[in-house]
């Protein structure tokens, strides 16, 4: 799911909570899905966090090697 799609089911209170445990604002998040701004590699992370991978760091960063991060021995070891 995209960021826009994701924020738009969202109650206003619901995209309130979410923003700020992804440390942002719902302006910024706005920015971000309408492609305004780019969101940080750490904001990408912290959407995918808090939408329980619903938006994936991928969607919001494709110039990112994830799946290099993802794959990488110290993340394995932290998984084990």
């Amino acid at each position: 799911m995209d960021l826009l799609t994701f924020i738009k089911s969202l109650s206003k209170a619901d995209a309130e909570t979410f923003a700020k445990r992804c440390g942002t604002s719902v302006g910024q998040l706005k920015q971000v899905a309408y492609g305004n701004r780019r969101a940080s590699a750490t904001l990408a992370i912290e959407i995918e966090k808090s939408s329980n991978k619903a938006v994936p760091c991928e969607s919001l960063r494709p110039d990112i090697d994830w799946q290099y991060l993802r794959s990488s021995p110290c993340v394995q070891e932290m998984a084990a």
